[in-house]
């Protein structure tokens, strides 16, 4: 895919090729500085005057050189080469283009060896937080956050998914702190800090990551540790104690083998704003997922999934993202279903039905971003194209293909096909697409991509609804309970004891997601249910559960239960997750006098707690 135009980024990859990145770092959380140098082995692909890399403003660049072939990453070794001139240009509101000039135009095929000297301060992708921002509350911490544009801020590269490269890196952190990476090889720590890693299978470049803090291990499979702060560690190996294996035999089983080595887990810091980040080798997690029974632990299904799906098989550019999560989103059901039943899995997927279609009430059928592809023009950052459609469409389409195919065994069988012809590759969707109808050449004959209402073309690029859906019918055993006993609470007189018989005592979490959701939609309820409620369901309305508690505490706000606003406000402190933090704070504006002062006040006291990010997104509903 090298030819393949990718707007987000300035790197002219149609003249050379990144190959192989190597980081010689010294990272200070204390000081808020990474200071090094990143060495790139770079092919050149069609005879060029310059190189051009993408950076980021908040990068210091230093010097840039030309090393002779064969060059040592050894530090005490290296042999300085030619200096080169360079020149930083303006390219996008999240990024800068390095304009790198070369002595002479190299031939096609010959290898370069360019040698940045820099230094990372504060930046999107580099994410430096103060002791109050972790758990433990006593040493700093920093981690950095590739998807989608980010890592331009942490090394100079080719920030783009169309480019896989290998790398090694060499991090010197201070004493009383460990480094840890996304790597296939993590090689014994010196004394004096110096921790050096491989990854020797190619990655896009958003997905090489670092982590510095106070940070211990544990095992939790043959396969696999899990990282976190010293206070977090015994919870966390806990909650998943050979749960990651269970996980991952059951990926292979269905999309081939696990090509990683180690899956590793690190729990973040409370402040991560995401749930999960798929990181090869090292999944990093939001804590969030710490709820004590393993009710939350799809989220690790969803990220290990992308071991096969975004990871082995990249979308090509930002705006064929649904690749990377329709098919991962396909494939963490299919693991829902062998290991927890079908009526359990159709269950989940109601609730992330239900996400989507808020989302499209939201934007409007016909919104751009409602396309499976969505057209990045130059300039757009394309965090800003960020919903849930790649996710739930995306699904929705690649659950289409398995109905056109009509027989479960022969789609996961194509799954696999699919996984090994494309590893290790990026793609677009007519990649995928022609390699499906070449697999089952009757469909190909039966002309299904132009089936009038779900033609191919219309999936891609019409806006709105997706035009099939797969049938969760296998949930209504779960969800028609739920159903009724929100039918129940809505009624201007609750009738307890129709209530009493519904026992929720054994639902699954997302069985009392379900019927929070229900209660949501028709909130604000009849004067006095919710108090009720809350007396009548304390596990859910004390829940340590975050999926329950996001409910509950939009819920609480929306019926203007100010008895438990503190409960509300005390959740916001003790997170900083996106996808929990962003809806309260919208229903906290969106409520009475009293709410919108709990917003203020909130957030002024926890701000500082919170991802970059997150904060801009919340000043931007408190207006």
């Amino acid at each position: 895919m090298a030819s393949h135009r990718d707007t987000s980024s300035a790197a002219n990859t149609d003249h050379f090729l990144v190959e192989h990145v190597h980081l010689d770092l010294h990272g200070d959380p204390g000081t808020r500085r990474l200071e090094g140098r990143v060495t790139l082995r770079t092919l050149c692909v069609k005879p060029a005057h310059e190189l051009v890399l993408d950076v980021h403003p908040s990068l210091e660049l230093r010097a840039v050189r030309h090393d002779p072939p064969g060059q040592s990453h050894d530090v005490h070794k290296r042999v300085s080469g030619d200096e080169l001139s360079y020149e930083i240009r303006p390219f996008t509101g999240f990024g800068s283009a390095l304009h790198i000039a070369l002595r002479e135009p190299p031939k096609a095929g010959q290898l370069l060896n360019i040698t940045v000297e820099y230094a990372a301060g504060d930046g999107p992708g580099v994410c430096w937080l103060e002791p109050e921002q972790t758990a433990g509350k006593v040493k700093p911490f920093f981690y950095t956050q590739g998807q989608a544009v980010l890592n331009r801020s942490f090394f100079p590269c080719a920030d783009t998914p169309t480019v896989k490269i290998t790398y090694s890196a060499t991090i010197k952190v201070p004493h009383g702190l460990v480094a840890i990476m996304s790597a296939s090889q993590w090689h014994e720590p010196s004394a004096d800090g110096e921790f050096r890693f491989t990854m020797d299978k190619p990655i896009p470049s958003y997905l090489v990551a670092l982590a510095i803090g106070d940070l211990e291990s544990a095992e939790i499979g043959p396969r696999s540790r899990v990282w976190a702060e010293p206070g977090v560690l015994p919870a966390a190996k806990s909650e998943f104690d050979g749960i990651v294996e269970q996980f991952l035999s059951t990926g292979e089983q269905l999309f081939g083998p696990y090509l990683w080595g180690r899956c590793d887990i690190l729990i973040m810091p409370p402040s991560f704003p995401y749930g999960g980040m798929e990181n090869p080798c090292l999944t990093f997690v939001t804590p969030c997922l710490l709820a004590g029974d393993r009710s939350l632990v799809d989220v690790l299904i969803h990220e290990i999934s992308h071991s096969w799906f975004g990871n082995l098989v990249t979308n090509a550019d930002w705006g064929e993202f649904w690749l990377n999560e329709g098919f991962t989103m396909y494939a963490q059901r299919r693991i829902t279903t062998m290991l927890f039943g079908e009526a359990y899995m159709c269950l989940e997927a109601a609730t992330g039905r239900a996400l989507l279609r808020q989302h499209i009430d939201t934007t409007g059928e016909k919104h751009p971003l409602n396309k499976l592809r969505v057209k990045i023009e130059s300039g757009v950052d394309p965090d800003d194209t960020y919903n849930e459609t790649p996710y739930e469409k995306g699904f929705c389409f690649v659950s289409y293909l398995a109905h056109l195919v009509g027989d479960q065994k022969r789609f996961d069988d194509f799954l696999k096909a699919y996984v090994e012809k494309f590893k290790f590759q990026s793609i677009v969707a007519e990649d995928m697409l022609d390699f499906y109808l070449g697999y089952f050449p009757e469909l190909k004959q039966q002309d299904v991509a132009n089936k009038p209402g779900l033609e191919f073309e219309q999936w891609l690029n019409v806006p709105g609804w997706p035009p099939f859906l797969p049938d969760l019918s296998a949930g209504d055993e779960l969800m028609k309970p739920a159903n009724d006993l929100a039918n129940l609470w809505i009624s201007p007189k609750v009738d307890l004891e129709k209530v009493r018989q519904i026992d929720i005592s054994l639902w699954k979490t997302y069985q009392i997601v379900y019927f929070l959701d229900r209660l949501l939609v028709k909130s604000p309820l009849p004067a006095g249910n919710v108090v009720l409620l809350e007396k009548t369901y304390p596990k859910v309305s004390q829940t340590k559960n975050a999926e329950l508690r996001l409910r509950w505490s939009q819920i609480v706000v929306k019926n203007d239960l100010t008895a438990s606003f503190a409960e509300v406000s005390h959740f916001l402190h003790s997170q900083g997750k996106q996808k929990y933090t962003l809806p309260i704070y919208r229903a906290l504006w969106a409520g009475s006098e009293t709410a919108r002062k709990l917003a203020l006040s909130t957030f002024q006291d926890s701000r500082k707690q919170l991802h970059i990010q997150v904060q801009n997104y919340v000043s931007k509903i408190l207006v």
